[in-house]
């Protein structure tokens, strides 16, 4: 991991770190924090447009951070990061694509997803959450994704994706569990998630979405942050009917409350 500073410490005012900063949603979520008058700590495998964002804004101090959150050396010190600075929002937004069924992703592939998506996010959270207790007040944001919920979906819904799907909903899970663990503390957890989004992220693996209907980087942000200001802890920026997730969490609450240590009865005949 590489940083520049542009300041010594970070200017009088709200400071938020979003990782996956360089492009698409992440950068979207820097540009906006940057015109509330956020100082920024933000994080990416290409230092050049790091460099590049920070000399954009001078209006904000700005610190810039090159780290591959692929590894257990990259996660490491930018946790370290978290738990030292006096950090308003967490943005974990880093994310990998790697859309192939379980047994053609090659295991380098995945580790890499696993690390990116799993335990990044659980590592800066865990670092920032404690400070942010004790501060009383600070936001975190995970940036998962709808296909969360496509665990269901038969075998004709494409392309399949088991491990990606699995590290969005262990962010959405993860999320609700650490929301009610900090309730009362001033410090706010919730999760983005979104559909298609007009970004780099699936051009970058060869996927021409040009003909889909794609959400743009800045109305899902938009979404993101009037759903912090409505108390949502899962955002669906892209969902009319918020009922339906409603209706999910209730009924994972059901199954969750309808569990008897007696054997179900359709497994004894």
């Amino acid at each position: 991991m590489s940083e520049t500073r542009r300041k010594e410490t970070p200017a009088e005012g709200r400071l938020a770190l979003v990782t996956g900063a360089t492009s698409g949603i992440g950068r979207a979520f820097a540009e906006r924090f940057a015109a509330d008058g956020y100082d920024l700590i933000v994080v990416g495998r290409r230092r050049e447009r790091l460099e590049e964002f920070a000399a954009a804004h001078p209006e904000v101090g700005v610190r810039t951070v090159a780290a591959d959150l692929s590894t257990e050396e990259g996660i490491d010190a930018l946790a370290a990061i978290c738990a030292a600075e006096p950090l308003d929002v967490l943005v974990n937004n880093a994310g990998v694509s790697h859309y192939m069924p379980l047994a053609d992703l090659p295991a380098d592939k995945a580790r890499e997803l696993v690390n990116v998506k799993v335990l990044a996010p659980t590592q800066l959270m865990r670092a920032a959450v404690g400070p942010m207790q004790r501060r009383g007040t600070g936001t975190i944001l995970n940036v998962a994704g709808m296909i969360a919920f496509s665990g269901p979906a038969d075998k004709s819904v494409m392309p399949r994706r088991a491990v990606y799907a699995g590290t969005l909903a262990y962010l959405v899970a993860t999320t609700q569990a650490l929301a009610a663990e900090v309730e009362d503390s001033g410090v706010t957890v919730a999760v983005v998630c979104p559909g298609v989004v007009a970004t780099e992220f699936h051009s970058s693996q060869g996927m021409d979405l040009s003909a889909v209907p794609r959400m743009s980087a800045e109305d899902l942000v938009t979404g993101a942050l009037r759903g912090l200001e409505l108390g949502e802890t899962v955002i669906a920026p892209g969902v009319e009917d918020d009922r339906l997730l409603r209706n999910v969490f209730t009924a994972d609450l059901a199954a969750f409350g309808g569990q008897s240590p007696a054997l179900a009865t359709r497994y004894t005949a």
